[in-house]
Parts: structure tokens; sequence; C-alpha cells
């Protein structure tokens, strides 16, 4: 488990549920003003973003994949971009204080309209944030996860979403430290008459040819260092 990028994805994921709360309270406000009468349909849509970001969040931090992050929070990521721009549309270049005292109709009567555009500012707000933390966090999976697999952890995207290192995380980075990769990624050496290719140190990358045989090099696959085989020569 990489502590750095855990504990990164859990602040973001926080906050985006704090966002999603408000965001949630106040369009239930507007519903039970409004509907069914008034601006049925932003009110109705307004409840859709919010709530299904909580319930996607509270799933993905219990399990998940860098796979399934990636699917799910693209998903919410259109849904809060299309709120954001809804919300941005509907308000235009609406200045609340020059509303002064006039009223807004709701089913119940008549509201400050001045309060209702400070809600509405509330929830085009906090829609844009939502929408650009959830572009940064997907940005980051995508990035991480394409590292790992060039650092030879091809499985890395169906793997648990911890095991994800972050940026220097991952062995090849100089210094920073370094995750202890699951045991199907360490190289093994070959039966037979196959050697592992030393690494290291200098010198180390010698090998004695045997009298009477010759070096076949095999390159090495996800990863893992080269092999040689010394094959006898035929008489």
């Amino acid at each position: 488990m990489t502590v750095l990028f855990r504990d990164l994805r859990l602040y973001g994921c926080f906050t985006v549920v704090l966002l999603s709360a408000t965001v949630l309270g106040v369009s239930a406000y507007f519903a039970s003003i409004f509907l069914p009468e008034l601006h049925h349909d932003f009110s109705i849509y307004s409840l859709i973003p919010p709530s299904w970001t909580i319930f996607i969040l509270i799933v993905l931090m219990v399990s998940s994949t860098p796979r399934a992050d990636a699917i799910f929070l693209f998903i919410t990521d259109i849904l809060w971009l299309t709120l954001a721009a809804w919300s941005s549309d509907s308000l235009g270049s609406t200045q609340c204080d020059a509303l002064g005292n006039s009223r807004a109709n709701t089913k119940n009567g008549t509201m400050s309209a001045r309060t209702y555009c400070d809600l509405s500012k509330v929830v085009e707000a906090f829609s844009w944030a939502t929408f650009c933390l959830l572009t940064l966090y997907l940005i980051f999976v995508i990035s991480l996860a394409s590292r790992s697999v060039a650092m030879g952890r091809p499985y890395i995207w169906r793997e648990d979403i911890r095991e994800l290192p972050w940026f220097g995380q991952a062995p090849g980075y100089p210094g920073f430290g370094y995750v202890t990769y699951p045991s199907q990624y360490v190289p093994r050496s070959h039966p037979g008459p196959y050697t592992q290719y030393p690494t290291g140190g200098y010198g180390s990358n010698v090998v004695q040819q045997q009298p009477g045989h010759s070096l076949v090099i095999q390159p090495g696959r996800n990863g893992m260092p080269p092999t040689v085989q010394q094959v006898p020569t035929a008489v």
C-alpha cells in the first residue's frame, strides 16, 4: 500500500463529498419550494449528480481498482459538468446584489429573489469546483497507472487502487521510496541451462562462456532482465 496516494485519495474524496452534500442540500430545498410546478427540469436534475457522487464514492472507498475509479468517476465528472454548465446558463451575468427587494415565485408563494440567486450561485460554484477536482483525479489515476505499466506492472489496472504508487514511489525513480510488488512481478530464475543475466555493479554484466558452448541471449519480458543460455556447440 502506498500511503501518500491513499491519503491524497481519501482527502480528495472527503472534499468532494462535502461539496456534493452542500449542493444536494440546496437542490433539495429548491425541489421542496418549486416542484412540481416551477423549474421542474433543473430542480430534478440538480439532485442527481450529488446523490450519485456520494453513493459511488462510498462504494469506491470500500473496494476499487484504477479501472473502476476511472470509469465511474468519468461518468460522475460528466454529470457535474452538465450541472455546472446548466447553472451558468440559467444565471448568466446576473448580479445578485442588483436584485434588491424583488421576489421570486414558488409553489407556496414568493421568496426573496436575492436569496434564490445566492443559493443558485452556490450550486454553480460548487459544481464547477467538483468537476475540476474529479478531472484532476482522473488525470492522476491514468498517469499513475500508465507509469506503473511502463515500470513492469501490466495488471495494475485490475489491482487494488491502494496499490497504485504515487509519482516517484515505483522502482526506477531515484531518491524516493519503493513499493512492495506482488510475487508475480518478482523475477524468478529459469530451470535447466537458463541463467539470469546479471545486473548491478561494475563488471557484473560479464558472462563467462563455457568451453564448447555458445551464448544465446533472450530479452526479458514485463520488465524482467534478459536471460543467457549456454548452448553446446555442435562438433
